[in-house]
């Protein structure tokens, strides 16, 4: 079935309206796949950094692969942005991960296409599906790098990509993008759990999907009022109690963007006509970065 360039753009539109609960369908249905895939290619495949850089190389946000002294194999982390696209923040959590012995691929899927933000919706291609192909495809050239263990290749998405994780930790979505093994855990700060209604008549369906294919944490904030944890935890309880292998942590009194030093004190009116204020939160930073650490450290063991 071929599809008009503004019905397949409208694809991804998401519906915030009485009814977006947390029911979850089981798979995509035939027409659903395909409009996922057409979605997906509405903008080109990036082009990937190919060499590794020290994690003191990098000053400033931009797309980059960093890998740690030694020759390795090392476990690595896909580090996946916000709507409004790499920051400041996700350079700090970058060279935290290698720090910690981590290979990082640093992604920017909107610069490269000339995009600053998604935050109101897609723009010039860039969705949801194809921020989920272009973290799969991120695994993949990581994977082919000497210096990374191909069977210890992760995703830490925040906000935005934090949905993209919750979507590349779907097998049926993740399949439907055909893109490579995907991911052997994932990590969503933040995520909204939104249902997504394709323009082309195709069933909806969900951002938090029950057939999770690898160890999920999900971490969100009592507080937040962009993307609510409310929206969340019955998706997470079905998928649970389905067995997919999925943790979550609720942060009290924390907002979206509890990390964010950068964004400190930043107010705004999110895409649903919420007021939204971000407030820094050293301590939900702090246990945030232990969590996710141990996260990684029991999902991606050592052979």
């Amino acid at each position: 079935m071929k599809h008009s360039p503004s019905v397949i753009a409208a694809v991804m539109c998401i519906s915030f309206g009485a009814g977006a609960g947390p029911q979850i369908p089981n798979a995509l249905g035939a027409p659903a796949l395909n409009s996922v895939r057409a979605a997906a290619s509405l903008a080109n495949d990036l082009t990937f950094p190919v060499e590794a850089e020290p994690a003191s190389a990098i000053t400033g946000p931009r797309m980059a692969m960093l890998k740690p002294d030694g020759a390795g194999p090392f476990p690595a982390v896909v580090l996946f942005h916000q709507c409004s696209g790499l920051n400041a923040t996700l350079v700090d959590w970058a060279k935290e991960a290698v720090a910690r012995g981590y290979v990082v691929l640093l992604v920017d899927s909107l610069g490269p296409r000339g995009v600053t933000s998604v935050c109101g919706g897609p723009k010039a291609g860039v969705n949801f599906a194809r921020g989920t192909r272009d973290a799969l495809q991120a695994a993949e050239h990581l994977r082919r790098q000497p210096f990374v263990d191909r069977d210890r290749v992760a995703l830490v998405g925040f906000s935005w990509g934090a949905m993209v994780g919750l979507l590349a930790s779907s097998r049926h979505y993740a399949a439907a993008l055909d893109a490579g093994a995907g991911f052997a855990a994932v990590a969503s700060f933040y995520p909204g759990c939104f249902r997504i209604y394709p323009a082309n008549g195709a069933p909806p369906y969900e951002i938090l999907n029950p057939d999770i294919g690898q160890p999920l944490l999900v971490l969100m904030g009592e507080a937040d009022t962009e993307t609510p944890p409310a929206e969340c935890i019955g998706g997470l309880e079905a998928a649970k109690a389905s067995g997919a292998p999925v943790t979550w942590q609720v942060y009290p009194a924390a907002t979206h963007c509890w990390d964010c030093r950068h964004a400190d004190g930043l107010s705004k009116i999110d895409s649903r006509g919420h007021a939204v204020t971000y407030r820094y939160d050293d301590a939900a930073t702090q246990d945030s970065r232990d969590r996710l650490f141990d996260f990684l450290k029991a999902a991606l063991p050592r052979r």
